[in-house]
């Protein structure tokens, strides 16, 4: 199925996407970068509206968001597009590629989301905000039925489209590649002032956890990690950071990220932030909610499964420090 996009002005030979700051100029026949979008008969369709590559029931964890609702389930789908190229890209048979895709109804999701013991809905592994058409209709279904309306996204949308879906959105999780603004449009395809635009926005309005995925030759300079730290830092301290280690995946074949360089940026983020997490490795003491007041062990957590047992409500049991996270 298709629907006339949103966001598009037409020009006298092209249609000018503007959606992201990509601003794709799409002659008649042809697609955005995204490949979610398609110039027909003078109108941009969303060519990729509830066309879906996979639906599967998550761990909240594997988002990763751990302060949202910790220890629940939630219902994952994914679009077919995304409107960056990164070489090191973890799930590129359905992001990068042509594949096989069966369309799901939004009222069809809101039926899988109630005969399944989901808080809602993550619209995940590819980039959802390539599917705002969709996402619009089926959130506001999620929405109205108690549901929870999630986005694990890489931040690369427009103000405006990011300001009419935000509503519909309760938690994000914001891939943060690196503070390196050329390293973002040469090598990914992307822009860092969009991306910290997205996340300095969605802050205060929805709950927001912050990837960062540390690639070998890439982004694993000590610098680079200081000043990534630091940009968290200057938003809230209070920010969750997830440090995820790189393997190799797609173009990019160097040797999978040193684990003295995740350990560096574990350490050094947690003298600035209150709550630091590690990813793709096994890491005892980055698995857990730690209170940055006491130390008392708030959420224990292993192999994507997470124990409360140190809060009383969102509260730490043990000296009362409020904690920044979402209980059931």
């Amino acid at each position: 199925m298709k629907v006339v996009a949103k966001y598009y002005t037409k020009q006298n030979d092209h249609i000018e996407c503007q959606m992201c700051p990509h601003y794709c100029k799409i002659t008649a026949n042809k697609f955005g970068v995204c490949r979610g979008r398609k110039h027909e008969d003078g109108k941009l369709w969303a060519i990729n509206y509830g066309e879906t590559t996979s639906v599967a029931l998550d761990p909240i964890e594997k988002k990763p968001l751990y302060h949202f609702y910790p220890g629940s389930q939630i219902l994952s789908i994914a679009c077919n597009s995304c409107n960056m190229r990164c070489p090191f890209c973890q799930n590129w048979e359905i992001s990068q590629g042509e594949v096989k895709t069966e369309y799901v109804a939004p009222d069809v999701l809101l039926k899988i989301f109630k005969d399944h013991p989901s808080i809602g809905i993550a619209y995940t592994y590819t980039e959802p905000l390539m599917w705002l058409e969709y996402i619009l209709d089926a959130g506001k279904l999620i929405q109205h039925a108690g549901g929870k309306n999630v986005l694990v996204t890489n931040g690369l949308i427009n103000e405006d489209p990011l300001s009419e879906i935000l509503p519909l959105i309760d938690a994000m999780n914001i891939d943060l590649k690196t503070m390196n603004p050329d390293i973002y449009k040469k090598a990914l395809h992307g822009d860092l002032d969009t991306v910290k635009k997205t996340i300095e926005t969605a802050y205060g309005n929805c709950h927001i956890e912050i990837t960062n995925l540390i690639v070998t030759g890439f982004n694993d300079k000590k610098a680079d990690i200081d000043k990534l730290i630091d940009y968290v830092a200057s938003i809230d301290a209070n920010i969750p950071i997830h440090f995820s280690r790189y393997y190799p995946n797609y173009k990019y074949t160097k040797p999978p990220t040193p684990e003295k360089t995740i350990e560096y940026a574990y350490e050094k983020a947690r003298e600035r932030l209150n709550y630091v997490y590690i990813g793709n490795l096994p890491a005892e003491d980055g698995a857990h909610t730690i209170c940055p007041k006491c130390g008392n062990m708030l959420i224990e957590r292993m192999h994507f499964r997470a124990l409360i047992k140190g809060l009383e409500g969102n509260k730490c049991r043990k000296c009362g420090e409020e904690i920044p996270v979402i209980i059931e």
